[in-house]
């Protein structure tokens, strides 16, 4: 391990985050999955949308422009079909709440899908998927974001790379998790690499003049590029349509990125989506069908025979495995900005290192 960085246990990380986010008012429930939710997705080796964003999250949770305690209502209801507002609540809030609807919508009539509107980033889709893939359904989750990605030959951003995440259960070790977002990277790779101090690799994103940079700082004040070029464009366009417009939220230009103005309510929103298989096909077929498909997968061949083929959510698992038994890998300065924050907020806890 590099000695820029420190290891820590991640139920201790898990305690100490809560903690933090307790202090700036997020009640003792929602600080608890709020905080779980950061660390479960530095166990499955996605660094760029854990606690690396608990900072930024913290200074909009004391400015007032992400509410820690919202009053989260249903604004519309058609059956299987549901809008909440958010009331600019965290979306780890806001997201857990909307897909426990849609399970319970899923559990009466099959279906659920349940929109958000008045909400905020919400870290990684796969949180809220592998919720619905728990309780054997399908699991869909989607969110717009600020626009960040210009097409291709554009000038300026005129999308966000807004994610998406499918999650089906595999009644095996591990859920098929697939959990991407629409640039050729997500932001906060760029955000992970500045920490880091590294370079970036030339095409994931470009200056504010929309030359291509390796400069992460530099890449993060400008723009991303699309994932697939014109078509993780229009993939994005769906995912603003199926979220901040159909939902009745805003879209392009009316949100606000939480870098960018942190004293401002992002406006995000969010869809949810579960699904009753079992209301079409029983688990055990299901299992013995999943099982065939993932063996399928994993036969074909690779022309490095060393490596082997794997399945979305597969390597996230093995890393989740490890780093429970090793501990989380943090960037040196991260931890110490975290230990930091936790003081100037009078948190008691300390986060010992391994």
């Amino acid at each position: 391990m590099a000695e820029s960085q420190v290891l820590v246990r991640h139920e201790d990380l898990e305690s100490f985050v809560s903690a933090i986010f307790e202090k700036t008012g997020v009640p003792a429930s929602d600080a608890a999955f709020f905080a779980k939710s950061l660390v479960n997705i530095n166990l499955w080796g996605i660094d760029s949308h854990g606690v690396l964003r608990v900072p930024i999250y913290a200074k909009r949770l004391q400015a007032g422009s992400c509410n820690p305690n919202p009053e989260i209502k249903t604004l519309k209801s058609a059956i299987t079909l549901e809008v909440l507002h958010g009331d600019d609540g965290p979306g780890q809030t806001v997201g857990r709440v909307a897909m426990e609807r849609a399970i319970e919508l899923a559990k009466e009539y099959n279906v659920g899908i349940v929109g958000a509107v008045r909400s905020n980033h919400f870290g990684a889709a796969a949180t809220f998927t592998r919720m619905a893939a728990k309780k054997g359904m399908l699991g869909v989750a989607m969110t717009n974001v600020v626009q960040n990605v210009v097409a291709p030959g554009g000038s300026k951003p005129i999308i966000g790379n807004n994610p998406f995440s499918i999650a089906v259960p595999t009644y095996g070790d591990y859920p098929f998790v697939l959990d991407i977002s629409l640039s050729a990277v997500a932001g906060g790779k760029l955000l992970l690499a500045s920490k880091k101090g590294e370079k970036i690799p030339f095409g994931w994103g470009t200056d504010q003049a929309g030359r291509p940079t390796d400069d992460p700082n530099e890449a993060f004040k400008g723009f991303l590029l699309p994932v697939g070029g014109h078509k993780g464009l229009g993939m994005a366009y769906a995912v603003e349509i199926m979220t901040g417009l159909l939902s009745g939220g805003v879209f392009l230009d009316a949100m606000k990125g939480m870098y960018k103005y942190p004293d401002d309510p992002s406006l995000t929103s969010h869809l949810m989506m579960a699904i009753n298989i079992s209301a079409i096909m029983e688990p055990d077929e299901q299992k013995a069908r999943m099982t065939d498909f993932s063996e399928k997968i994993h036969a074909s061949p690779m022309w490095d025979e060393s490596k082997e083929m794997l399945l979305p959510g597969e390597i996230e698992h093995r890393t989740m495995l490890k780093r429970q038994e090793m501990g989380i890998p943090l960037p040196q300065n991260l931890y110490e900005e975290i230990v930091a924050l936790a003081e100037s907020l009078g948190v008691e806890k300390t986060l010992l290192k391994i």
